[in-house]
């Protein structure tokens, strides 16, 4: 027997009618559920990610993040997050997640792991480097010379995961190594 589209919606509806005329109302229950969080040490953080400040719950259990939700009771995203937000939990709970200092030598075809001892100590050295190589005291515009003490070599990129403190650190650094190409891009 074939049955048509028409005939199988009719079939449908007939059937949800005779349901929702025949059928019990839900009752409420007194006793309360488990909820999935219970046992588990619950406190309120910022999201990281933009300026907006959107306020979370977080769960762990051990140390570890077992859930991040929004709040519902922040009054900026009332509970919802965006998509960077909602994703924060596999950040934190991640496998491939690096926890350890990668370094790959010029022209080397593999990568080796290092200290982060070693690795701050790479950075300042090249930075150091860097800044005496491309440093500018002064620069002639026309006949006359200024005092610019700039540092061409260098470009510093602060990202959404900053706050604000961060932020002005980081733009304090920039400017004490002679930076001026410093930006803030919150959406990368």
């Amino acid at each position: 027997m074939s049955i048509s589209r028409r005939n199988f919606l009719k079939g449908t509806g007939i059937a949800a009618g005779a349901v929702a005329i025949t059928g019990k109302p839900a009752q409420a229950g007194s006793q309360p559920r488990q909820m999935r969080t219970k046992g588990l040490q619950t406190s309120t953080t910022i999201c990281p990610y933009c300026a907006v400040g959107c306020g979370m719950i977080v769960h762990t259990k051990g140390g570890r993040i077992v859930n991040i939700e929004g709040d519902p009771d922040h009054p900026i995203n009332q509970g919802s997050l965006c998509s960077k937000g909602a994703a924060l939990f596999q950040v934190a709970n991640n496998e491939r997640r690096l926890t350890k200092v990668k370094y790959r030598a010029a022209g080397s075809d593999r990568w080796e792991e290092k200290s982060w001892d070693w690795s701050m100590d790479r950075m300042a050295a090249l930075m150091k480097e860097s800044r005496d190589k491309n440093f500018v005291a002064t620069e002639m515009i026309g006949t006359t010379e200024y005092r610019v003490n700039r540092n061409d070599g260098m470009a510093f990129l602060g990202a959404a995961a900053l706050d604000n403190e961060e932020c002005y650190l980081w733009g304090k650094f920039a400017r004490a190594m002679g930076v001026g190409y410093l930006e803030h891009q919150a959406r990368i």
